[in-house]
């Protein structure tokens, strides 16, 4: 982040950057990101569009840091002592109702990904690569414990495995998924690819 960056961020306070950013992750799961414009999120938190441009730049980087404000911690912080234990516990570190939240926030965002480099960029910069790096760390460890073998063909697809029984669920199936789908999910297949104890 550049000097000038980090200025312009230090004139919002915590809290009102947490209230930003729910404010914008609610209009993004109402209408969808082409609908969610500076103007919207600006009337929404009585906010300036010329405050919420210098401290976020544009609409791309203002909605993935959003959404990355609103996750619930580093993936690597979870360490339980087993790969089935860790991956449970990232299941369950939001109940069902916040899952649902989530589904709607995937609908709102996903088609726009596809159709929006910037959005693309920002999304993959600040949210896929961090957690893919973080997956990997979990990964590591088990592979030290000596639960997956260091040459499983499926080490470098668990975030792909995780984010797909997610996705299907709440784009194809149309429903929420939920904490007993996921950790099902999780030792039916997840851990089955890669070759890892499911009890």
């Amino acid at each position: 982040m550049t000097e000038s960056a980090t200025g312009r961020r230090s004139r919002i306070t915590p809290a009102r950057e947490a209230e930003l950013y729910e404010a914008v992750l609610d209009l993004l799961r109402e209408v969808g990101y082409d609908a969610v414009t500076m103007d919207a999120v600006a009337a929404r938190t009585r906010s300036s569009k010329a405050t919420l441009y210098r401290q976020w730049g544009g609409k791309a980087e203002l909605v993935v840091k959003a959404i990355r404000h609103g996750k619930p911690g580093c993936i690597d912080e979870i360490d339980t002592g087993s790969l089935r234990g860790d991956l449970h516990a990232l299941v369950t570190r939001e109940d069902d109702c916040t899952m649902e939240q989530n589904s709607a926030l995937m609908r709102g965002v996903a088609m726009a990904i596809h159709h929006n480099p910037d959005l693309r960029q920002a999304f993959r910069e600040q949210l896929v690569e961090p957690e893919m790096e973080q997956m990997r760390h979990v990964l590591q460890r088990a592979v030290d414990r000596g639960e997956i073998r260091p040459d499983c063909p499926a080490l470098d697809f668990l975030l792909h495995m995780m984010v797909g029984g997610f996705a299907t669920r709440a784009l194809l199936e149309d429903q929420p998924p939920t904490r007993d789908f996921l950790t099902s999910y999780i030792d039916a297949v997840v851990l089955p690819a890669l070759g890892a104890p499911t009890t």
